[in-house]
């Protein structure tokens, strides 16, 4: 648990943008919405739905529905073995509209940005975590992760060299690992989404890259998950068990970099929402050209006024600054600050608007693992509570697409601690 990983960090620590999103709290943020963005399926929806659908509740045709139909219980192996339809994902919840009076359930998101299986285990490890919690998550998966060093040439970064990445290629040994924990992960109901490849950030990153760039970036994010046994060679390890080109349906920017492009990039590839907005207020979501909008969120630092990015990256450069290894002596502290903010957060809507609380991580062990502790503290916490559904974004967005509009609405003028009458807040 304890080992050494540098896939990441001086990526990370290169962007100010994300270290300076620690801001003192000036605004309830509840109203604004804007009706427009809950209006319907966008237009180039394959199928939308009926105006019956729609007053009943039920959502429209998903990808896999509509490339799959009534599946005939034959695993159907994809291209060069690499991935697989085994039928519907398992473990999957089954969402109804609110009715009338029905206090909306609080859903809380854990999601992991890379997604690799290195020496310390995390991944294995917060996946058993999940499963003594009764929690779904998700894993945005970095796809280069998948292709060895030595096939690195055939990454075609944007505005890169090709065979570049501002992050470490994965060894050969956590290639393997990786890909068998993305098969068992998917197959306990947790959602594999997108972290895309290179992880380049600032000057010629995600803010400087065009919507045919971002298209090409994740083309090759794909690429690398549908073809891993073209480019390692494994042949001794199972086809993963989803096709990816169902299962991939949002995603989350390195450094919460050109969301506005990226959108415009995924939104015709069926993607149904994307989490790379750099914070907001706890607020529930909406929907930015069509697609839900799921940004990191700001919450309470303890004994302060601070509102703090729900990423333990923000933790960390607030509690020792660009370093991962801070005084030792101050870890017990930062693990409780960064647990507490976390439980300020969760307990402000539990008890209030119920808007979902987004949290986010890497697989690391900054400041001697505190991060990694206090995000298992406050999983095995929260996910237990009555009325508390740990979920991926994709069961998220299931659940938001199932709603009136007209209530989702509503729920979004609520600030983050307004706890309305609910008895009356859904009518008939």
């Amino acid at each position: 648990m304890r080992a050494k990983r540098t896939y990441g960090i001086a990526a990370l620590i290169a962007v100010a943008v994300v270290v300076a999103l620690v801001i003192t709290l000036t605004s309830g943020g509840g109203s604004g919405a804007d009706s427009s963005d809950v209006a319907g399926p966008a237009k180039d929806d394959p199928a939308p739905r009926t105006s019956q659908q729609a007053r009943q509740g039920e959502p429209k045709k998903s990808k896999e529905e509509a490339k799959y139909g009534d599946w005939d219980g034959e695993t159907k192996v994809i291209g060069d073995g690499s991935t697989s339809y085994t039928g519907p994902q398992p473990n999957q919840r089954k969402w109804k509209r609110l009715k009338p009076g029905e206090k909306p359930p609080q859903f809380v998101v854990f999601s992991w940005d890379g997604a690799l299986e290195g020496d310390d285990h995390l991944f294995s490890h917060f996946r058993q975590v999940a499963k003594e919690s009764n929690a779904q998550m998700t894993f945005f998966l970095t796809g280069m992760y998948l292709l060895p060093k030595s096939q690195k040439h055939r990454y075609l970064p944007p505005q890169h060299s090709p065979g570049s990445a501002a992050i470490s290629f994965a060894t050969d040994g956590h290639i393997r690992d990786t890909i068998q924990q993305l098969g068992g992960a998917w197959k306990d109901g947790h959602e594999i989404g997108s972290h895309f490849n290179g992880h380049f950030c600032g000057a010629k990153g995600g803010n400087d890259w065009s919507q045919a760039e971002w298209k090409s970036e994740t083309d090759q994010q794909y690429a690398f998950v549908k073809n891993w046994k073209t480019n390692t060679g494994y042949t001794d390890l199972p086809a993963l068990p989803f096709d990816y080109d169902v299962e991939l349906v949002g995603g989350r920017a390195p450094c919460l970099e050109g969301q506005k492009n990226l959108i415009r990039a995924v939104k015709p590839m069926g993607w149904r929402y994307d989490a790379s907005s750099p914070g907001d207020f706890q607020i529930w979501p909406s929907k930015i050209d069509g697609v839900w909008n799921f940004p990191l969120q700001l919450v309470p630092y303890p004994q302060s006024e601070k509102q703090v990015l729900s990423m333990d990256f923000n933790f960390l450069y607030n509690q020792s600054g660009d370093t991962t290894e801070g005084d030792p002596a101050k870890y017990p502290e930062w693990e409780k600050l960064t647990r507490d903010a976390y439980l300020n957060g969760f307990d402000r809507v539990y008890h209030g608007s119920r808007a979902p609380l987004f949290i986010g991580n890497h697989f690391e062990q900054w400041n001697g693992g505190i991060y990694m502790q206090a995000i298992e503290d406050v999983m095995r916490t929260v996910c237990t509570r009555e009325g508390v559904h740990c979920v991926s974004f994709k069961q998220l967005a299931d659940w938001l697409d199932a709603q009136d509009p007209k209530v989702l609405e509503k729920l979004r003028m609520l600030d983050p601690a307004q706890s309305p009458d609910w008895s009356t807040f859904v009518k008939k």
